[in-house]
Parts: C-alpha cells; sequence; structure tokens
C-alpha cells in the first residue's frame, strides 16, 4: 500500500471524525444551488446570519440557505412581522404561518407598477426576520425619467432598480470572480448608460507552497479555484501549530497556513524536571523529548542555596531554553551526593 493512499485515507477519516455533525455535509450538497452573493443581500438591506458552509450550527438553528447570504444558522422559531403595510399595494399570506422561506403576495393597486415593472411580486420571510420585497409600488402615469434596466453581465450582478436620471449603479461579481473593468455605470440624461459593463474572471490560488516537515495531501495542479481546500499532515514527531485545513481565498492568496514544530530535547541531565504533573528524571522522560507548547518546570537553588523554588520554561518548535536561575549539577555531586542535588531538597 502506497504513502499517499495512507495519507489520503488519514485525511478522510479525519474529515469524517471532525465535521460529521451532518450539517456540513448538507451544505457543500446545496452551495450549488444556493449562490454566495453577500454584497446584493446588504443591498437590498438583507442582514446576512453565521455562515454555515464551514462550521456547526447552535442546537436552536438549522444550516439552510438564505438566499444570497449563502447556508446560513437559520433559528428554528423565526417568523417575519405581519400584517404588512406597502404604499400602493396590498399584502397577504400566501399560507397560514410567516416563518422563514414562507411567502408573502404583494399586488399593486390598479394605476400603480413596481420600479421593474411589475403588478404581482412573491416576498419570501429571510433569515433576518424581515420580507424580501416591501418596497412601494408607483404611479404609471407619472413615470420618474429612467435608463432601461443595466445590462446583465456573465457570473456577476448589479444593483436592483429604479433606474432614475443620475442614478449611477455598482456591479459585483459572483463568489471566485473578479470585476474587471469600472465597477458602476451612470444613468445620464439621454436615458443611456455611460458605458460598457465591466466582465468577470475567475481567481484561482497558485500551487500551495511546502511546508518543512510536512507532507501536503492535494490534487496536483497549476491552479486552484477560490474555495478549494487542501490538506497538510506533520511528519512523526512534529506538532501541528494552526489548522491543517488550508483554503484558497476570494482575494487569490491561501489561508493562513499551520507550522510543523519539532519536539524539545530536555538539556538538564543531572536533576529532576516536574513534567506533565510528575517529577521526573531526565532518563524517565520518553525519548527526552517534550511537545512543542509543553512546560516544563524546573528546579533553582535559593541565594544561600538551603532550599529550592520552581522555574517554568516552554517548549517552542525544538526549544527549550533552561532558567537563567537553573545550574546544571555537577558530574561529581550528581554521582556521589545526589540527595543534595536541587531538585532533592526543600522547597522554600
Amino acid at each position: 500500500m502506497s504513502r499517499f493512499f495512507l495519507l489520503a485515507l488519514l485525511v478522510i477519516l479525519f474529515i469524517v471524525f471532525s465535521e460529521g455533525s451532518g450539517q456540513v455535509g448538507a451544505s457543500d450538497l446545496t452551495d450549488l444551488k444556493c449562490p454566495l452573493r453577500k454584497n446584493l443581500a446588504m443591498l437590498k438591506g438583507h442582514m446576512c446570519q453565521r455562515s454555515c458552509e464551514s462550521r456547526n450550527c447552535s442546537k436552536a438553528r438549522k444550516c439552510v440557505c438564505d438566499g444570497e447570504c449563502g447556508m446560513s444558522c437559520i433559528s428554528t422559531g423565526l417568523s417575519c412581522p405581519w400584517p404588512v403595510m406597502i404604499d400602493n399595494a396590498e399584502a397577504q399570506l400566501a399560507q397560514e404561518s410567516r416563518k422563514f422561506g414562507d411567502l408573502m403576495e404583494v399586488t399593486c393597486k390598479p394605476g400603480f407598477r413596481m420600479a421593474d415593472g411589475q403588478e404581482v411580486v412573491m416576498s419570501h420571510c429571510q433569515g433576518d426576520g424581515k420580507w424580501s420585497i416591501t418596497l412601494p409600488c408607483e404611479d404609471v402615469f407619472n413615470p420618474s425619467p429612467r435608463c432601461k434596466s443595466p445590462p446583465g453581465i456573465e457570473n456577476g450582478f448589479h444593483e436592483d432598480g429604479p433606474y432614475n436620471i443620475g442614478r449611477e449603479v455598482n456591479y459585483w461579481c459572483d463568489y471566485g470572480y473578479r470585476l474587471e473593468g469600472a465597477n458602476s455605470l451612470l444613468c445620464q440624461e439621454n436615458g443611456e448608460w455611460s458605458h460598457m459593463a465591466p466582465t468577470c474572471h475567475p481567481v484561482n490560488c497558485s500551487r500551495p507552497p511546502n511546508i518543512a516537515e510536512a507532507t501536503l495531501v492535494a490534487v496536483h495542479q497549476s491552479e486552484y479555484p477560490v474555495g478549494t481546500v487542501i490538506y497538510y499532515l506533520c511528519n512523526k514527531n512534529f506538532y501541528l501549530d494552526g489548522s491543517n485545513r488550508v483554503i484558497c481565498l476570494e482575494n487569490g492568496s491561501w489561508s493562513q497556513l499551520p507550522y510543523c514544530r519539532a519536539r524539545c530535547p530536555i538539556i538538564a541531565k543531572r536533576s529532576r524536571v516536574i513534567y506533565q504533573g510528575r517529577k521526573l528524571w531526565f532518563h524517565e522522560v520518553p525519548d527526552g523529548l517534550v511537545h512543542h507548547g509543553d512546560t516544563v518546570t524546573f528546579f533553582c537553588h535559593s541565594e544561600n542555596k538551603t532550599c529550592s523554588f520552581k522555574a517554568e520554561s516552554q517548549c517552542f518548535d525544538g526549544v527549550l531554553k533552561l532558567p537563567d536561575c537553573y545550574d546544571e549539577p555537577t558530574f561529581l555531586r550528581y554521582h556521589l551526593f545526589p540527595k543534595r542535588l536541587v531538585s532533592e531538597i526543600p522547597a522554600c
């Protein structure tokens, strides 16, 4: 069995046990049907709840698609206000309840229309406890001078109307794409837009860097799309400092890389130390090494050398510094007078 196969198997097991609640898995299956457009949600006044694309929700919430906010943690008892008053329109519930995802039908009064020309629209209850559409209907006989709807762009979107003269409309790209060209168009007095719409191009990360004493688990390719997840595994006897899960970010860079930290040798050979709550001689510590981040307690002489006190030192990436107060006993003292060693005399 190859080494790569074993490493891949370890990663799969790690994912199953660390993310096995089921909520994240459901998110992964729904991502394609639930595009993440938080900028567009914000423009519509939609306050996004905590994302559950990479984490679990609390017991009182469930991981569901919340429109442009993407997969979000939504309270199970959430409901939207009722009744709702909308200028020049009538509203009625499409069903008896008004919980998350339920619909409200908004019908403009005769002679009035929505900004996009519709007479009837369906508004849904969002994860922030608000209805998605509550804009007033406009008088069709006295319309404001405006431009036609600005050109749409592939893998991106623009602000909703109305598009009145002098209105500047902003564009954004979908998750994983970057904008090229001017990010806004101006509705001019002649009813035309000021220039061409921008375009959206995919963002990719370059090959992930190598990490000392680590093995990279990923499909080897020249570029990785946004959202790609790779894993690092530290070699034997090295401690993973950080997350082993690294993600390709929207700016084309990788998220924070971990480190593989070395174990530290205990330099003190002729004195006992306290490690993991036990008082031990050097040879009683397995391999004479302590893990990165572990604390070792040494014993130091008092000024008159009649008693001892403790001094701590922490292992950091292969280095465990001896406290300034510590003096290593001589060879003769260690062998001829073991009971007089600093670690064996009474505490101060």
